[in-house]
Formats: C-alpha cells, sequence, structure tokens
C-alpha cells in the first residue's frame, strides 16, 4: 500500500478529508447547526440561543519555545487565542476546558505559573475554567485548550455570507506577531551560539528587547477582542461574515471568500500594520506586509459589513476598512502602494504541514 505525505495536500486538505469522514455523524444531532469548517461549531440550545465552542493545541516547539515564552504568558496566550474564536462568531465566551501534558520532570511550580496565567486571563474575559485533563508528557508541554460561548441566534456571524458591495474590515494593528516573532526568534539564535562557544549569556531576553515590547507582547500576550463584540452588541451590529486573524491576512481573507462565494479588493495602504513590525521589517530587510499578509497569530477581527452600516463603525478607533468585496470572478486582489495588483491566491499563510 502506498501512503500519500500529508504535505501533499496540507494543513487545508487534511481537514476537507477529515471533515469528509466525520460529515455522516452529523445525523446524530438535528441541533449541530455547524460542525467543521467554522472558528466554532454551532449547537443549538434553544429556539433563540446557540452554544459556540472551539478548541485549539499549544505544542512546544511548534506553537512556542520555552527559551522564549514567560510560562505565564503560556498560559494566558492559551486562552485568549481560543476566545478569539468565539469573539469570531459575535459571541461571548462563557467556559474553558483546559487539559495539559507535562516532562514528568516538570515541577509543580512551573505548572502553577502556567494555571496563573490563565487564571488571570479568563477572568478578563469573564470566563470560568471548568475543568480538563492532565497527563504526562514524553516529548515537551502540550496544552489543549476547549472554550464555549452563547449568543443569540441572529446575532451569528459566520465565515460564510460576505457580499459583494460589503466593506472589509480590521481591528487593531496587523503584523505585530509576526514581528516579534522573528526577533525572539534572532534572539534565542545568538544566545543558543554563545552557549554553544561556552560563552556567558544574559538569560533573560527580555531586558534587552524593550525597544521591540510591542511587537513581541503580541506574540506572546495577543488579546481577544471581546471589546469590539461589546461594541458590535452595544450598537446591534451583526457582521455579514467574520473570522480572526490567525493564519495571516490573506490566509484568512481567503475562508471568508472561498465559503462566501466571493472575490476581494484591498488595498495596501488602508491596511493599518504595527509602526514597529515596520521597524523590524526594515532591520531585517524584509517587508512589513508579508508579516501581514502570510505571519499570523494577530488574533484580530477581521469581517464584512453591508455598506451602509459604516456609519455606525466610522466613528470607533480601532476599526479600519482596508477594502471591499468583489465578484467572485474578480479574485482575491491586493492593490499595492505602487497601484500594482498582486494576487493574494498566490500568498501562503501558515500551514502545519507544509512539506
Amino acid at each position: 500500500m502506498s501512503f500519500k505525505p500529508i504535505s501533499d495536500i496540507g494543513e487545508f486538505g487534511l481537514i476537507e478529508r477529515i471533515s469528509s469522514i466525520v460529515a455522516p455523524t452529523r445525523k446524530a444531532s438535528s441541533r449541530l447547526i455547524e460542525g467543521i469548517g467554522d472558528d466554532c461549531a454551532v449547537y443549538e440550545l434553544s429556539y433563540s440561543t446557540v452554544q459556540v465552542a472551539t478548541t485549539d493545541l499549544l505544542l512546544e516547539h511548534v506553537h512556542f519555545d520555552l527559551l522564549t515564552t514567560p510560562l505565564q504568558h503560556l498560559g494566558s496566550k492559551a486562552i485568549s487565542v481560543n476566545v478569539s474564536d468565539i469573539c469570531a462568531m459575535n459571541a461571548r465566551p462563557c467556559y474553558a476546558l483546559v487539559s495539559i501534558a507535562l516532562p514528568s520532570k516538570a515541577s509543580v511550580e512551573f505548572v502553577e505559573t502556567i494555571y496563573r496565567g490563565m487564571s488571570e486571563t479568563a477572568m478578563l474575559y469573564n470566563t470560568s475554567l471548568a475543568g480538563g485533563d492532565t497527563s504526562a508528557s514524553p516529548a515537551g508541554v502540550t496544552l489543549s485548550v476547549m472554550v464555549a460561548g452563547e449568543i443569540e441566534k441572529e446575532k451569528l456571524s459566520y465565515r460564510k455570507g460576505a457580499q459583494p458591495g460589503d466593506l472589509v474590515c480590521v481591528t487593531g494593528t496587523l503584523g505585530g506577531a509576526a514581528a516579534g516573532l522573528r526577533v525572539l526568534t534572532r534572539e534565542k539564535d545568538v544566545m543558543l551560539e554563545h552557549l554553544s562557544h561556552g560563552e556567558k549569556y544574559d538569560r533573560d531576553i527580555m531586558s534587552n528587547l524593550e525597544e521591540y515590547n510591542e511587537a513581541i507582547r503580541q506574540q506572546l500576550l495577543p488579546s481577544a477582542r471581546l471589546d469590539i463584540i461589546d461594541f458590535f452588541h452595544k450598537h446591534g451590529i451583526i457582521p455579514t461574515s467574520m473570522i480572526d486573524i490567525s493564519d495571516g491576512l490573506a490566509s484568512d481573507l481567503g475562508h471568508i471568500c472561498r465559503l462566501s462565494g466571493v472575490g476581494v479588493h484591498i488595498e495596501e495602504s488602508r491596511i493599518p500594520i504595527l509602526p514597529q513590525a515596520r521597524h523590524i521589517a526594515d532591520e531585517f530587510q524584509e517587508d512589513a506586509v508579508n508579516y501581514v499578509l502570510s505571519g499570523g497569530e494577530d488574533y484580530q477581527l477581521l469581517f464584512t459589513l453591508k455598506a451602509e452600516q459604516f456609519s455606525s463603525i466610522a466613528s470607533h478607533p480601532d476599526i479600519n476598512v482596508i477594502g471591499k468585496i468583489t465578484p467572485e470572478d474578480e479574485g482575491l486582489l491586493l492593490t499595492d502602494i505602487y497601484g500594482m495588483n498582486i494576487d493574494m491566491t498566490t500568498v501562503e499563510g501558515y500551514n502545519h504541514f507544509q512539506g
């Protein structure tokens, strides 16, 4: 029997195959409204209310490195990235389940510090840590978090639903997380180089990186935009589609367009790039726009809105309109600062199984 490497089809190809295998199980519950394919699964609780649920893994050496990630920050990020998925459905979180696998040599204090980070962040989101599981791990630390939330059915936003003419909007600033990771990776490489030659090195990496503090914060301590969801609910705003930016702007816009059957046209000059990300890109002789398009982990909200609702967001200081939805046959285009159109389908976001 021949076997196909996962790298041949990539992460999203694998998800599609898994989805087709598990599709028959949806018949087990008539209340399951949405399964694989969005930021959260959606389950009907009552005639007017749904539960949304999401889960994410954080694996050592894949999603984080303990040489550059403070333990309390790790705990905080594990909660925030899941709450961000809840926000992407226009919902609020309710509770979380946390499972953790650890090397047997890990100390009690090690675990307590991670959980303090999770607990403090969960309280910021008014989310209960309701249980989970613990296990020994033969190789590194693994965190698995599931968060559930609730929302009135008519306020729910999916990745699908965008229509030609809709505005494309983003919250916050982008590119910071990728820029911060770039700096942390360089610093780790420098540290390991020193240690490999038996030289002393200041192990307190963060104290040496004050000039990059905001980008590093966006990488290590992202914040779920629950404040934006509160703003939406207060002003009666229901995005026609929404996703959180975890794989890069190009990839996540692609998800919205593919599921909605539309195209998109955005303008580079309108994208709110973190100024510090621009400085870091210059230092590495790279382009900050690439950090935005393919870097990922910004965990800001990317959403579409009917053009006639522009006035409802116009005064918000942390929401920017970067383009608009177009007919599907016009493709996924970015106009750069020189007026050239770039096909965003050629820009790859983060893919766990790239060859």
